[in-house]
């Protein structure tokens, strides 16, 4: 019924490593829980959406739509281009929050199938009409359906109900049950991470099934996910280690160790958005802040971007202030175009990795292997990186300073005995301030999304693109 493997091209260019598929949002509404869930829903929405919009560089999201379930299907939103359209969103989330006053609905059980298939049949209308000159970086497309109801049941609902429909442009079809979980980690020192897939169920073959809490958080981590590019086409990075300290593992043609590996950003960066502190110094540069690793591991769909370990170093070895841009994650890869062994096998070498070097208390210093340059003259630069192990499967990838880079600065030792009186009235201040164990970001608001939705101009009343949307809302409250 449906394939888990997209039936469109994956990125070719570096403004394509960042965009995501078409999306296709359904809310489920249900009579006893929808006032629970609008207004975490709504504020999640339009915090998310600022984002979205406000990032500067290529578009991360292409196109999106907006489906509610209630006693029928609706259409409030077809499909537009996200960025440049925040009014026409705004506008949609406002209508969403106003569903509560509407009385009393329940939902038909055909409701949500034909939903799904009014949607996808709207992406083929859209795909074909798009203007002339015009191509979709991705062809097929990714349903989501937020309910409240069981998942369990709502997955088997649509297995039955959409097993004769083509899902052949469906690049994935996920249902996110609304629990009533408590917020916990906001008061924690940890910083809550996004769903990860070991986290989530996946029924029969064709359906993901997933669970996240209700409240605003909850649901801006996962709509902040659709910004990752999470095309699984090629690996991104390669990860080249000595192989004489790996004798037993199969070896490239230049003998070392490849482990293959995903590139993910920890963080948007600031400079991608007004009203940050770095966003003022680069507001002038079209393209953005796209740091050297992401853009050189996007250059080339022929060959992988290749960091290639130099030497260790011991965990306290190096000085933050050596450090520059952007940290990145790496993860062992999820390449569908690789067999299953060399994915297991893989991964294996990559998690054993992790725990050797945190073992060792080690990190490893790695120099980036610029890509084929044809017949330059001129000698290609290199970028040097730390990897830093961690707690999680993953590695954390930050540049460092290079020599040319260097400037002066003399670090004097600090005088042992400082001043009894100085040193009262600054321990006494110290005193004062409440301690934490580690540092957690969702403790700590900067008021940007207010800001970057009062950047742009608000909407006034409902927006429709006329007969497009009137036809599509036709369509589905015909048959009632």
């Amino acid at each position: 019924m449906y394939h888990g493997r997209s039936s469109g091209k994956g990125p070719s260019n570096p403004a394509q490593l960042y965009q995501q598929p078409p999306r296709l949002l359904i809310v489920q509404i249900a009579l006893h829980s929808w006032a629970d869930i609008r207004s975490n829903l709504c504020e999640a929405l339009q915090n998310f959406f600022s984002l979205a919009c406000s990032l500067m560089g290529p578009s991360r999201m292409s196109l999106f739509s907006l489906y509610v379930v209630q006693n029928q299907h609706e259409c409030i939103l077809p499909f537009v281009q996200v960025k440049g359209n925040f009014a026409r969103l705004q506008a949609c989330i406002s209508e969403l929050r106003m569903l509560q006053r509407e009385g009393c609905f329940r939902p038909h059980g055909t409701s949500l199938q034909l939903a799904v298939q009014d949607g996808l049949q709207q992406f083929k209308q859209y795909s074909r009409h798009v203007t002339t000159g015009t191509s979709l970086s991705y062809t097929s497309l990714e349903i989501t359906v937020l309910t409240s109801q069981p998942g369990k049941k709502v997955v088997r609902q649509l297995e039955e109900g959409l097993k004769d429909t083509d899902l052949v442009r469906v690049r994935r079809l996920q249902v996110v049950e609304i629990t009533k979980g408590v917020l916990e980690y906001m008061d924690s020192g940890s910083p809550v991470e996004e769903p990860s897939s070991d986290e989530s169920s996946i029924l029969g073959t064709d359906i993901d099934l997933q669970t996240i809490d209700n409240d605003v958080v909850s649901m801006e981590i996962f709509f902040k996910a659709w910004l990752h590019y999470s095309g699984t086409d090629q690996e991104h990075i390669h990860l080249l280690l000595p192989s004489r300290c790996f004798s037993n593992i199969s070896r490239a043609k230049d003998d070392s160790m490849c482990l293959k590996c995903d590139l993910q950003e920890r963080l948007l960066s600031p400079s991608l958005l007004p009203g940050t502190a770095d966003g003022s110094l680069r507001m002038d540069d079209p393209k953005g802040d796209f740091s050297t690793l992401y853009q050189m591991a996007s250059q080339s769909s022929a060959s992988c971007y290749k960091l290639r370990v130099i030497k260790a170093l011991n965990s306290s070895g190096i000085c933050e202030s050596l450090t520059y841009g952007l940290p990145f994650i790496l993860r062992p890869t999820s390449c569908w175009q690789l067999d299953w062994d060399e994915l297991e096998t893989n991964q294996q070498h990559f998690h054993a990795l992790c725990h050797s070097l945190l073992k060792r208390e080690w990190l490893l210093l790695a120099k980036g292997e610029p890509l084929s340059g044809g017949h330059s003259q001129r000698e290609p630069t290199s970028t040097f990186y730390v990897i830093v192990p961690s707690r999680s499967p993953t590695l954390l990838v930050k540049a460092v300073a290079t020599r040319e880079l260097l400037l002066p600065s003399p670090f004097p030792l600090l005088p042992e005995d400082p001043p009894d009186d100085s040193l009262k009235i600054v321990e006494s201040m110290l005193d004062s301030l409440e301690l934490e164990p580690t540092y957690n970001p969702l403790q700590a608001r900067s008021h940007l999304y207010s800001y970057l939705s009062s950047t742009f101009t608000k909407p006034q009343g409902r927006l429709h693109p006329s007969w497009e949307s009137q036809a599509l809302r036709k369509r589905g409250t015909e048959g009632k």
